[in-house]
């Protein structure tokens, strides 16, 4: 993987060289959100259904440090089911152990007996209304998961990362889905973003990395780096203060 920017070379970088390029802040006093998206070159979020469609070994890549260097993956519940979401299984670079999925979901609308729980190496973090019907919190509770009730519906994303910050989760990695993003969007709650450009033309009806309600929300970030391998781009952008 070849950086472009800030500094280009022209050999690829070591795992550590990667790693430091895409480290943490350090001393985190809050949870610091970094989101990690994959989209086509005219802007799909997924082919065939699912982001692996848009994929290669240099993003997979990423992806796997991503997840090494975080505390906590922060998932909605449609992406947690769409890509069959598992328990993180490799240790954190940032604890020594696996970092915690945490999914949120309006519904408690998760099986219990899915990859997310069988697998799970710690309990994932189920984030739900405290409206979610009682039976579907107490079957995902029984099968290992941390259910917290949130205190509003819909949830707000201010409260979900207090949830983690009493947990000490501070460096997490938003996976999507795009309802979940423009979410933080809207709540001023996006850090940074790495966002692959696989070199693919999608067209069809996919959607975009954000999709919210419809009300737009400008939220101006900085350039902080660019890489690239087989055609493939990784961009990231750090909001700009």
């Amino acid at each position: 993987m070849q950086p472009l920017w800030p500094t280009p070379t022209t050999g690829p970088l070591s795992d550590d060289e990667l790693a430091s390029a895409y480290a943490y802040p350090e001393q985190l006093d809050r949870p610091f959100v970094r989101v990690n998206f994959v989209s086509s070159l005219d802007g799909a979020v997924t082919a065939d259904g699912r982001s692996s469609g848009l994929s290669g070994p240099a993003d997979r890549r990423v992806f796997h440090l991503l997840r090494r260097l975080c505390e906590v993956v922060l998932v909605g519940a449609g992406t947690a089911r769409s890509e069959r979401y598992g328990g993180a299984t490799r240790p954190s670079l940032a604890t020594g152990r696996p970092p915690r999925i945490a999914v949120l979901t309006r519904g408690a609308a998760l099986d219990p007996g899915s990859r997310l729980f069988t697998e799970a190496t710690l309990p994932p973090l189920v984030l739900t209304p405290w409206c979610a019907p009682e039976p579907r919190r107490r079957a995902l509770s029984d099968a290992g998961a941390e259910v917290v009730e949130l205190p509003s519906d819909p949830v707000a994303p201010r409260d979900v990362l207090t949830v983690l910050a009493q947990r000490g989760l501070r460096r997490v990695l938003c996976e999507g889905g795009p309802r979940l993003f423009a979410d933080l969007i809207e709540a001023d709650a996006v850090d940074e973003l790495c966002l692959t450009i696989s070199p693919v033309l999608a067209a069809g009806g996919a959607g975009r990395i954000a999709a919210g309600s419809g009300k737009g929300y400008l939220r101006e970030m900085r350039i902080a780096g660019v890489l690239a391998e087989d055609d493939m781009l990784f961009t990231r952008y750090r909001r700009k203060r």
